[in-house]
């Protein structure tokens, strides 16, 4: 059955125009929810942040007193295990197995904290022992077994490394697909390379710059690397294979939901349970743990951080595979994209 052909009436028609007032009150609304998407995603992070089940280890005879005190001051915030002694509990500080903990005998409670983890962890632990240490009528002392260095009490230096991690992701992946249209290999190299330049430069400032590290130059120069590798490299694999729109969402992601995610100031355990989780998936948020693993605790903590960006490595490489060959097949296809 053939379909009838327009009639000259029907094909002179002019399609239906939206009205401007319609457009214009379309896409304010439009622009309106993006708006309120985007305070909920960098803003609620921090409203919602605190301690929330964090993994603390507990010392002293009375330890299980200490743990029914813990509860009633700071409900649902610390997740406890009772250790030995101090030492075993300062060593599974160092190994980052917990945040933190707490000394306890009686006639007073002492805080173990690792600043370098978290100036905010930390905190929060050193406030909870006083508390605590009032409420019972015990003295209180802290202890810092990973402290940060002179040059950064604060953690600055290393807390700030999300949008350098982002930009260093997102931009060479432009200026290199500009650079080398059409030489994939000479593309990927001049990220690799830029990826292995950014790490470099990255511990450089953080070393004899800001004096946010000590010790593990190399180390942390490697995890800037293998970060902003794997940002880059999925991004380009993206466009590679899908084109600018591919690009375009996975830069969108990594920016607005990879950044406010990270966690890296505080690190995850800070953020609600879900969102902290689901930003040490991302790279930002792993390439911010395996950084500061690396400066602080001799990688202790970092096994997990390292093998989530190698696997997006990976799979940026995969993507990018898949889409050199696609193009190869379909050349109209490369030059529309």
């Amino acid at each position: 059955m053939s379909t009838p052909s327009p009639t000259a009436d029907q094909q002179a028609r002019p399609a239906r125009q939206v009205p401007p007032l319609a457009k214009l009150v379309g896409l304010s609304a439009g622009l309106g929810v993006i708006l309120v998407l985007l305070l909920a995603i960098f803003i609620m992070p921090s409203l919602k942040s605190g301690p929330h089940d964090l993994a603390v280890g507990v010392v002293g005879a009375e330890a299980a007193a200490f743990e029914d005190a813990l509860a009633t001051a700071a409900p649902g915030a610390y997740a406890t295990e009772v250790f030995a002694d101090e030492a075993a509990l300062e060593t599974a500080v160092r190994e980052r197995d917990v945040v933190g903990g707490f000394v306890v005998d009686g006639e007073s409670v002492e805080a173990v904290v690792a600043s370098a983890g978290s100036t905010a962890i930390s905190a929060t632990l050193a406030a909870t022992g006083a508390a605590v240490a009032e409420a019972t009528g015990a003295t209180t002392s802290v202890t810092d077994v990973v402290p940060l260095p002179a040059d950064d009490p604060t953690g600055i230096g290393i807390g700030g490394l999300a949008f350098p991690l982002v930009f260093g992701g997102i931009v060479p992946a432009v200026a290199f697909r500009s650079m080398f249209a059409g030489r994939d290999r000479w593309k990927l190299a001049g990220i690799v390379t830029f990826a292995a330049l950014g790490g470099l430069i990255v511990a450089t400032v953080l070393k004899f710059l800001f004096g946010s590290i000590e010790t593990g130059f190399l180390p942390v120069a490697g995890a800037m690397a293998l970060g902003i590798a794997a940002l880059a490299i999925p991004l380009a694999g993206l466009q590679q294979l899908f084109g600018a729109k591919g690009f375009t969402i996975g830069a969108m992601t990594m920016m607005f939901l990879g950044n406010p995610l990270a966690g890296i100031a505080t690190t995850g355990d800070w953020l609600p349970g879900g969102l902290g989780a689901f930003g040490q998936i991302l790279p930002p948020g792993a390439a911010g743990t395996l950084v500061r693993s690396a400066a602080y605790f001799d990688g202790a903590g970092g096994a997990t951080a390292a093998l989530t960006l190698g696997a997006w490595v990976l799979v940026g490489v995969v993507l990018h595979a898949i889409g050199t060959r696609k193009a190869a097949n379909s050349p109209s296809e490369t030059a529309a994209a």
